[in-house]
């Protein structure tokens, strides 16, 4: 007798706040067909875990951590589904082609880096160019992790200015690299 006495009193929750839930889906989910799944798993969850509800004061935002938890569950799936699928032939093609493009831009940024003051070609090479990590640069360098980082950043904006003016930048619809040329021998030089 309880149960039907839980599952009615759910259910007069579920639809005193099924248009406010189903909004804030809306608001972290774009797809309709997803909204609907998700509001199905929120009421699923809230039926299973109604025992947890002690207070009728709670039962809002208890839902409405319910379903951020479900829309957060919903994100990283897809994330893992991403990562787990496999690539059409035309993307991998695209793959193949960037340790290629990566070469010419590093032989391409050579030259800038060590047109740099000495400390910022150094961070530059060290970070950028073979991967360090900054806190650990920091370490070694005995110095805070904040003030490695504005280093970088300074030095990445002085070869942003540098790399802007001697060279040519083409990018795809999704802003990523596809082709970068110097503007003039001069530059290749520096």
């Amino acid at each position: 007798m309880k149960a039907a006495n839980d599952a009615l009193k759910l259910d007069l929750v579920w639809f005193q706040y099924q248009k406010p839930i189903e909004a804030f889906l809306h608001s972290k989910v774009r797809n309709s067909a997803d909204v609907e799944d998700l509001m199905q798993e929120v009421w699923l969850k809230a039926y299973q875990n109604l025992a947890t509800v002690q207070e009728v004061e709670n039962v809002k935002a208890w839902l409405f951590q319910m379903a951020h938890r479900t829309v957060i569950d919903f994100y990283r799936k897809r994330a893992r589904d991403e990562r787990n699928r496999q690539l059409p032939a035309e993307e991998l093609w695209y793959q193949s082609a960037e340790p290629e493009l990566e070469q010419e831009l590093i032989q391409c940024l050579s030259p800038l880096i060590q047109a740099l003051p000495e400390e910022s070609a150094h961070l530059l090479e060290v970070v950028d160019l073979h991967g360090m990590n900054q806190k650990e640069l920091a370490l070694k360098q005995g110095i805070s992790y904040s003030t490695l980082k504005s280093r970088v950043q300074r030095s990445r904006m002085a070869l942003k200015g540098m790399f802007e003016s001697c060279c040519d930048l083409s990018f795809d619809n999704r802003g990523a690299l596809v082709e970068c040329d110097a503007k003039s021998v001069s530059c290749q030089n520096s």
